[in-house]
């Protein structure tokens, strides 16, 4: 027997801009046989440096956008500050839509740093979020967290400024503290915004070698295939190289852009 029809339909991804593609990157690497439809919010972005009632009323309205002009099967809020402003939302608005969320890869972190310190960089938003905290405080007695609010990074990230990235990777490396192995210096740091990743190689320059870097690229992945198993609705097999559909509210040029550099795999602008 093959996939049920609803199976065909895309799976929804954003984010408040071009971070979320570190996600998807993911996403299509753990699910090669599914469609794709991505939404950049570059209008307004960064949501990390936005109102959380704001961030919620865009969520709401782009999940609301996703399910009725494309049928997607899923979602993936693939932004920290959106997911802990406004996931519950989405899912008691949309009970019968399997959502994924991201979070600062607090727990994974734990689990591997041998010197119990651990660096965050993240959004203001997120870091000031109570979903945030929560986490934050079931972890305190395993190990101690160096919070770093890295306001600006994202944005420079969206518009490609590397004069602007080089600076602010180098302030928020220093304002984390000492890495390395000793059992006061941090051996582990959490890339605690989807944008982070595409930043990697400049932030490892402060870090050093052995620092292990955790972002939230695969946990989602892995969690979408988990959530998608359980509703019978994963894709059949088919074509690997399917285009993903990108959509934004910003400039389609500084999408296509962003989408051209990161991507592992075509994506088709939608004008």
């Amino acid at each position: 027997m093959g996939a049920p029809a609803n199976a065909d339909r895309p799976i929804g991804v954003f984010d408040s801009g071009v971070g979320g593609l570190s996600v998807l990157n993911a996403l299509r690497a753990e699910l090669p046989h599914e469609r794709f439809v991505y939404f950049a919010d570059a209008a307004n972005a960064p949501y990390g440096e936005r109102e959380d009632g704001f961030v919620a009323q865009r969520t709401l309205a782009i999940a609301a956008d996703l399910i009725e002009r494309h049928g997607i099967k899923a979602l993936v809020v693939a932004c920290n500050t959106a997911t802990a402003a406004a996931i519950h939302l989405v899912r008691a608005t949309y009970p019968d839509l399997p959502v994924v969320g991201v979070e600062p890869a607090l727990k994974p972190a734990v689990a591997l740093s041998s010197t119990r310190h651990i660096g965050v960089l993240a959004t203001r938003g997120t870091l000031d979020s109570q979903k945030f905290k929560k986490l934050r405080d079931t972890l305190a007695a395993q190990a101690t967290f160096s919070l770093v609010p890295c306001d600006g990074l994202a944005a420079a990230i969206e518009t490609s400024n590397a004069a602007r990235i080089t600076e602010l990777c180098a302030r928020y490396m220093h304002a984390a503290g000492r890495f390395g192995t000793a059992p006061d210096q941090i051996d582990t740091l959490v890339l605690g915004c989807t944008h982070y990743p595409f930043v990697a190689e400049e932030l490892r320059r402060h870090a050093g070698p052995i620092v292990r870097f955790i972002d939230t690229g695969a946990p989602v992945a892995q969690q979408t295939r988990r959530l998608l198993d359980a509703t019978h609705t994963l894709a059949g097999k088919g074509d690997d190289d399917i285009a993903t559909v990108l959509e934004t509210s910003g400039t389609p040029e500084a999408l296509a852009a962003a989408a051209s550099r990161w991507l592992h795999r075509p994506a088709a602008l939608a004008c």
